[in-house]
């Protein structure tokens, strides 16, 4: 597999996590389990196949998508492709970032996957078949800074506080959440209110996905995994707690995950049901 990132602009670095080109991908699998990350997503197909959504449970076919969709902001984990050959073009939103280039409440995309066009109209397909089109990586990043450029509303930028409130969760997200928020200025149903629109999510509920995914990296590649240990470290209350958010955000209990060695993949957000 080819992976190209992309450093963005001063001007889009507040707001954008990243920018990456992605091309032979070849998978050993055909369908994966995506755990939520907390960010919302511009994906550009750029090889003609049709992307598809399962059902978590039974893995029947859901939704099928093409050209470029969007996935909002996922409270539990999601069922997805995985194709040869493919190629894709990704834009990944930071917390907080990607309000000021949709320009709606961002908690309408929570737990969807929907084609871009419905959301951004017909510049959006506009865009997709000129990356298409472009011969480099770097001619394509400079077509979506150009795209998100003028996109971006300076008027629908958050708050300074939201941004404080992101950055004290992000860093104390295994910490105390009463203290993350506790400098906030105004009601706790103020700041809930805001998070929805501007993020997506609930404050709490965006520590519970960061949690997760700090506990995903602590044992990212571990032979063996002092469970007790991980749970105390990463704020859970008790071992009961521990085991319900593991199943709720991968689908699996800490078990079963190390024994499918799905903490041995390359992207601990990303594991194969069907290898």
């Amino acid at each position: 597999m080819q992976f190209v990132p992309h450093n963005s602009s001063e001007h889009l670095t507040p707001f954008i996590q990243s920018i990456f080109h992605i091309s032979q991908f070849v998978p050993d699998h055909s369908i994966q389990r995506v755990v939520p990350t907390g960010h919302i997503f511009i994906i550009f197909e750029l090889d003609g196949f049709v992307r598809h959504t399962y059902d978590n449970e039974n893995l029947t076919e859901q939704g099928s998508f093409t050209k470029v969709w969007i996935s909002g902001m996922h409270k539990n984990y999601i069922s997805i492709s995985a194709h040869q050959q493919s190629e894709m073009f990704v834009i990944q939103f930071k917390p907080f970032g990607a309000y000021p280039f949709f320009h709606f409440p961002l908690e309408k995309l929570n737990e969807k996957v929907v084609q871009a066009e419905e959301v951004l109209g017909q510049e959006i397909l506009e865009l997709r078949e000129k990356l298409y089109q472009a011969e480099t990586s770097h001619d394509k990043f400079a077509l979506a800074e150009a795209w998100l450029t003028k996109r971006f509303d300076s008027q629908k930028v958050p708050t300074n506080d939201l941004y404080v409130i992101s950055e004290k969760l992000q860093q104390e997200s295994v910490t105390n959440y009463a203290e993350a928020i506790a400098d906030y200025p105004n009601t706790q149903k103020h700041l809930i209110d805001q998070c929805k629109k501007y993020l997506g999510l609930t404050p709490k509920y965006f520590q519970r996905i960061l949690r997760f995914n700090e506990l995903l990296q602590q044992i990212q590649e571990k032979k063996s995994v002092p469970w007790s240990q991980v749970a105390y470290q990463c704020g859970y209350s008790d071992q009961s707690h521990f085991i319900k958010e593991f199943k709720h955000f991968s689908g699996f209990n800490p078990k079963e995950y190390i024994e499918q060695e799905y903490n041995q993949t390359s992207d601990p957000n990303f594991f194969p049901l069907d290898k």
